[in-house]
């Protein structure tokens, strides 16, 4: 039983993409296209058990979901074209040119980061349909309600429904105005591989920062001359270079200051800074990625925590605060403040982000760290209890209880 959940939980994030793409393309309806995509996967849950896991996973998954579209839409009795390509189960059926995108995913990632969604619609619904991101996850990316998350969602398919937008695949030409959506919704994949939010997931999910990776790889052989997408590639490839040193035998995280430098894969590094050298002599002002691109570059280029140039690090965040003002990077700041100015002026930065962060477990794991610098323990403990409570990641609540408990 358990080899077969892995099987399904395995196809869901190699397939669901595909097969969401597949059937938006022949139904023209996104939400017809990913409940019939969940149904057979529901399906799969209940039949592979009994039946055994099929020799194509992904074609019977993709079978499966075009037949529960066809039932869905004879079930409605919509429009007669509907009717019609209910009809057409046909693989060898024609469909509409690729246009300048090959890989299902990435096309279908442009097609939903469409300029008349809102922005923040545009990447909710994204995550959900091709980064087959939960709804909890989701929300906890953009530090909203789950309620509030999923209305978000309902929202933009009613629009898409209300205001007909249609399904076309992007040309080239519109490319450069929906790179940017594109580019943010997988650096959220990224994160959430990075350092998984849920409680029953791996702490790390490799597959979704390799898919991540994968899709901003082929979006720089798209566009070869954009500097944020060159940042963002550097930056994926510098952070996942870490991956194998982030967490113990034990699976509890390590953090940059205890990990085992030597088991960072140096390919990685050296390709991330060779991108970064390479935006550098570009002599073009830098974008936000790729100043955190710069900045995991210093972190990656210290032989040990004591070699590292936080001057540098600091003035990079000082740079990057003139771009994106957000809470997160003043937080991020703070932390590389603390070893140049202290733990006291840091923490005077931190405590000033607390009306908008009280809900982010790293703001409270932060302080908790920094009042146990200062000696501070009693509230250190509780900062860290709040932190703890808030993080659903295991390997980090592991982390946190055992810094928590070798308070005085």
């Amino acid at each position: 039983m358990t080899d077969v959940r892995e099987a399904v939980t395995r196809a869901h994030h190699e397939e669901w993409a595909r097969v969401v793409a597949a059937l938006t393309r022949r139904f023209g309806d996104l939400d017809i296209a990913e409940e019939a995509a969940a149904e057979a996967f529901a399906t799969a849950v209940e039949r592979w058990p009994a039946d055994g896991v099929p020799p194509n996973p992904g074609a019977w998954l993709t079978t499966t979901a075009n037949r529960k579209a066809i039932d869905r839409i004879r079930r409605e009795n919509k429009r007669d074209d509907k009717h019609k390509e209910a009809r057409m189960v046909s693989d060898d059926d024609p469909h509409e040119p690729l246009g300048a995108i090959d890989d299902d995913r990435l096309r279908l990632i442009f097609t939903c980061c469409h300029p008349a969604l809102a922005t923040e619609a545009r990447l909710a619904l994204t995550l959900r349909m091709v980064g087959g991101l939960t709804v909890p996850e989701i929300a906890r990316a953009f530090l909203v309600a789950e309620s509030a998350m999923g209305q978000r969602i309902t929202r933009a398919k009613a629009k898409i429904k209300a205001a007909r937008i249609p399904y076309r695949v992007p040309s080239a030409a519109d490319l450069p105005a929906r790179v940017s959506g594109v580019l943010t919704a997988l650096f959220l994949v990224f994160n959430e591989g990075y350092l998984a939010t849920g409680p029953d997931t791996d702490p790390l999910r490799h597959d979704l920062t390799a898919e991540a990776i994968r899709l901003t790889r082929l979006i720089r052989a798209l566009l070869p001359d954009d500097g944020e997408v060159a940042g963002l590639l550097a930056l994926m490839l510098l952070t996942e270079a870490r991956r194998t040193a982030r967490v113990s035998a034990g699976g509890e995280l390590v953090a940059l200051d205890e990990q085992d430098r030597g088991a960072w894969d140096t390919a990685l590094i050296a390709e991330g800074h060779r991108l970064v050298r390479e935006r550098l002599a570009a002599g073009v002002a830098p974008g936000p990625y790729q100043i955190l691109a710069a900045i995991n570059a210093v972190h990656t280029s210290a032989r040990d925590i004591r070699d590292t140039d936080w001057s540098q690090v600091l003035a990079l965040y000082d740079q990057l605060v003139r771009l994106d003002s957000s809470p997160v990077v003043a937080l991020n700041r703070a932390i590389a403040q603390a070893e140049l100015d202290g733990p006291e002026v840091a923490l005077a930065a931190v405590d000033r982000l607390e009306p908008r962060l009280a809900g982010y477990h790293p703001y409270h794991a932060t302080r908790a760290d920094l009042l146990r610098r200062l000696g501070r323990s009693r509230e250190s403990r509780a900062a860290y209890d709040k932190a703890i409570e808030l993080a659903g990641n295991t390997a980090e609540t592991a982390y946190l209880t055992r810094r928590r408990d070798q308070l005085a």
